[in-house]
């Protein structure tokens, strides 16, 4: 008796799903501002759409993660995604056109904030520099962090 009731159970519980298909999950989209961005995945290929002033693009690819869009202060458009080889990547899309990216290690986010290496500031319209918080870990020969920068560092 004991060993029917065992596959007897697990067949009544599962019944209920049993034959069911599951709910397709539509495309994941944003809109923030002036941007749309669109992902869809078939097999293990991921597949992404960016639309904004500068035009469309689309990227492809086969990830552990991602893609995954935010948006900040309404406007600026946020992706993050990581390969399958580990390598995670951000780029935030600004309403001007102008994008940035960095390696999501140059990247720390705290609570409802990204975290850029200050050298960003730079290139982000002033608009909207008051919307990341800025960090001094990434010190470059190339690009150096000067005394009144890293005061404005909150790391």
């Amino acid at each position: 008796m004991k060993r029917l009731a065992l596959p007897l159970l697990a067949a009544v519980l599962a019944g209920p799903a049993y034959g069911q298909a599951l709910p397709s999950a539509p495309a994941p989209a944003l809109t923030c501002g002036p941007f749309k961005a669109e992902s869809s995945k078939t097999g293990a290929t991921s597949r992404w759409t960016i639309s904004g002033p500068s035009g469309k693009t689309t990227e492809t690819g086969v990830l552990r993660s991602g893609p995954r869009f935010e948006c900040v202060d309404s406007a600026v458009l946020v992706v993050e995604f990581t390969s399958t080889a580990g390598h995670s990547l951000f780029t935030a899309y600004f309403p001007d056109g102008t994008d940035i990216g960095y390696g999501r290690q140059q990247i720390d986010h705290r609570g409802t904030r990204f975290i850029l290496p200050i050298q960003a500031k730079a290139r982000i319209a002033p608009a909207f520099r008051a919307a990341f918080d800025y960090h001094c870990r990434l010190d470059m020969p190339a690009d150096p962090i000067s005394p009144a920068m890293r005061a404005e560092c909150l790391f």
